[in-house]
């Protein structure tokens, strides 16, 4: 196994870079493969993930379980509530003390700053299941998964229809290291962070691609080779639910966008899904959608990472 990510975090895809990256695609590649083969490959034995989550998972949860297993290891999922940070104790404390019991701690959260607090004090690797500023693990599945069908990300066009949150952050900023062109529609004030646009852009011109954001929907869609969306309600924004179904509607993925798309376009979304939102049953569940390849694809490219960083 590479030693050049040894000991790294992962608390955002500006972490690594184009060849970290590639590494880590390839070998999910080849996890993918051999897990087909049902061959084991058991190179993390002993090794223990700590789970800490302040959210709900489905994916995140199991397919990191399920992960670390596969590889050898074993998971030990910590609701953030049943630790002694429910009490005060500090992050720094809580991260110095489980680096003496773990190999690896993957954090799913709401603060950005939070999972960096953890990689700042933990002798450990830190993986970042998800914050409100990112979503890493999910963006490496979603570049394994345009891979695995077009071949590469470079020169691929992604439109990302909906709202900017963590899931388009991270979106733009794979593909801008990859050189594919991604465009972000979404209504006004629900833009992506401006400076995560601009870095993104800026690394998307260096590899030959582009990022953009635009309030226009179908020509974001125009000629595009992959459409993506999320949920348009996330963890935290209940109380804004009426308000949000109202702003996104026009950015609704179904037969009237996709017809403008390209002829081979494929439809991806993050899950979980809200069938008649953000998408229609048409598209996630039609011929054309790469959803559930997608899903699958955050159980290979866990397992790269971890087998990656995991000393």
């Amino acid at each position: 196994m590479p030693e050049t990510l040894k000991g790294r975090s992962f608390t955002r895809v500006a972490d690594w870079s184009r060849g970290e990256l590639e590494l880590a695609l390839d070998l999910a590649d080849e996890l993918k493969v051999e897990r087909s083969r049902r061959k084991e490959l058991r190179i993390l034995p002993g090794r223990t993930l700590a789970l800490i989550f302040r959210k709900p998972s489905t994916r995140t949860r199991i397919s990191s379980e399920v992960a670390i297993a596969e590889l050898g290891g074993m998971a030990l999922y910590v609701p953030a509530a049943d630790l002694q940070l429910a009490r005060g104790e500090s992050t720094r404390d809580t991260a110095l003390v489980l680096s003496r019991f773990v190999s690896a701690l993957l954090i799913r959260t709401f603060e950005q700053a939070e999972v960096d607090a953890y990689a700042e004090h933990a002798s450990i690797p830190v993986v970042n299941g998800l914050t409100e500023e990112a979503h890493p693990l999910q963006a490496l599945a979603d570049a394994m998964t345009i891979r695995e069908r077009f071949g590469t990300l470079t020169g691929v066009r992604i439109a990302y229809l909906g709202d900017g949150n963590n899931v388009c952050l991270s979106l733009l900023q794979i593909g801008a290291r990859f050189g594919a062109h991604v465009v972000a529609a979404t209504p006004p004030g629900y833009e992506p962070d401006a400076r995560v646009v601009a870095q993104a852009a800026a690394d998307a011109a260096r590899n030959g691609g582009s990022v953009s954001v635009t309030n226009d929907a179908p020509s974001a869609a125009a000629g595009a080779h992959v459409l993506y969306t999320d949920v348009w309600t996330s963890m935290g924004h209940e109380d804004e639910r009426e308000r949000r179904i109202r702003d996104l509607r026009p950015f609704r993925l179904d037969a009237d966008v996709l017809s403008a798309a390209d002829p081979e376009a494929v439809v991806m979304h993050c899950l979980p899904a809200h069938v008649g939102e953000e998408i229609t049953e048409e598209l996630l569940y039609g011929p054309q959608s790469l959803v559930w390849d997608q899903a699958e694809n955050r159980l290979h490219t866990q397992k790269a990472v971890l087998a990656l960083v995991v000393r």
